[in-house]
C-alpha cells in the first residue's frame, strides 16, 4: 500500500500552481533530482502516473487531479495548525482572521473589533475583505476563521449563528417626493436610478425580495463600491440607495439623506458569523461571536429607549 506523504502533496500542489517539476521543485527549495525521485516513489507505490507528460508540460490524471484535491483540502489546515502552534509556543494566542461578505459589514465590525482586542490582548484581528463573494470557499479552504455574512449558507461542517437584526431601507436624498412617505412601493422606483454596491443582481435584496417579485426594474442602475460616495451621490439626488438602517442613522450627521421603509412591513434582514463547526469551541473565537451577540442586543435595547418604547 502507497504511503501517502506531506510532501507528495506540496509537489502536487506546487507543480498546478507552477506548470513544471523545475519551478515546483525551486518553490518547494528542492533539488530538480530530489523532486523527481520522490514523484517516482509514490508513482510507484501507487501503481499508476499522477501526470500525463506531454513534451515539456504536465497535465494531471485521474489519479493526480484527485491528489490536488486532496493537498488544496489539507495543506491549508496543516500549515495553519503549524502557524497556530508556533504562535502558541511564541506566547501568544492567536489571530483571528475575518472574512467579509458584506459591504456596508465593515462599519459594524469596527464597532465589535475594539472591545474584542481590549478583552483578548493576547489575539490580534485581521478582516480580510477580498472574500466579500467567496466567503464559504474560504472557511472550507482554511483562509479564514469566521466570515460576517448577511446570507448564511447551509453547508455540512459549517455553522452560522445570526449576530445582529437590521431593517434594510431605501435611501433618498433632500427634496426626494419619497422622502416624507411611510413606505415605498416597488412601482415607486421604476423611475429610479437605483444605486447599488457591484453585486449581481440576484445577490440584491432591493432586486430579490422588494423589486423582481412585482415585476418592477429602475430606470438604471449605477453601482458604486464605496459607502460614503453612494451616500454623497444620494445626497446630491443623483439617484437613490437600499442600504441598512442603522448605517444610514450614522451617517446622518455627515449626509443629508433619508431612510424610508421598503414596503408596508419593512425588509427584515440579519448579520450572521460563520465558523467550521470543528472550531465552535475556540474560546477566542466564541467570545467574538458572544461579543458580538451582546453588542447587537444593548444597541437594540439602546433605541428602544431612546424611541420609547
Amino acid at each position: 500500500m502507497a504511503a501517502l506523504e506531506r510532501i507528495h502533496l506540496e509537489i502536487v500542489r506546487a507543480v498546478d500552481q507552477h506548470g513544471s517539476l523545475t519551478a515546483a521543485a525551486e518553490t518547494l527549495h528542492l533539488t530538480q533530482s530530489a523532486l523527481s525521485h520522490a514523484v517516482r516513489k509514490l508513482e510507484d507505490q501507487l501503481g499508476l502516473a499522477v501526470w500525463h507528460r506531454e513534451g515539456r508540460s504536465l497535465r494531471s490524471t485521474q489519479a493526480g487531479a484527485y491528489l490536488l484535491s486532496i493537498a488544496n483540502r489539507l495543506l491549508p489546515q496543516l500549515e495553519r495548525a503549524e502557524a497556530q502552534l508556533d504562535q502558541f509556543a511564541r506566547g501568544e494566542r492567536g489571530t483571528l482572521r475575518i472574512g467579509m461578505e458584506c459591504h456596508p459589514c465593515y462599519a459594524w465590525l469596527l464597532k465589535i473589533v475594539s472591545p474584542y482586542l481590549a478583552a483578548w490582548p493576547a489575539v490580534d484581528v485581521d478582516v480580510k475583505q477580498k472574500f466579500q463573494f467567496g466567503g464559504v470557499g474560504a472557511l472550507f479552504a482554511y483562509e479564514i476563521d469566521l466570515l460576517v455574512t448577511p446570507d448564511p449558507f447551509d453547508a455540512p461542517g459549517l455553522r452560522f449563528e445570526p449576530v445582529f437584526d437590521y431593517e434594510q431601507v431605501l435611501v433618498v436624498g433632500p427634496g426626494h417626493p419619497l422622502r416624507r412617505a411611510a413606505y415605498v412601493r416597488p412601482q415607486q422606483l421604476a423611475d429610479e436610478t437605483l444605486i447599488t454596491y457591484p453585486v449581481e443582481t440576484d445577490r440584491l435584496d432591493i432586486y430579490t425580495r422588494f423589486l423582481t417579485p412585482a415585476g418592477v426594474s429602475p430606470r438604471r442602475h449605477k453601482t458604486i463600491e464605496t459607502t460614503d460616495i453612494m451616500l454623497q451621490m444620494v445626497a446630491s439626488g443623483r439617484g437613490v440607495a437600499a442600504l441598512p438602517r442603522w448605517l444610514v442613522e450614522a451617517q446622518a450627521d455627515s449626509f443629508d439623506v433619508a431612510a424610508v421603509r421598503l414596503g408596508r412591513r419593512g425588509m427584515a434582514k440579519q448579520i450572521f458569523v460563520g465558523l467550521r463547526e470543528a472550531d465552535v469551541e475556540i474560546d477566542y473565537l466564541r467570545a467574538f461571536v458572544e461579543l458580538a451577540r451582546g453588542r447587537a442586543t444593548r444597541s437594540g435595547r439602546g433605541k428602544e429607549r431612546a424611541r420609547g418604547s
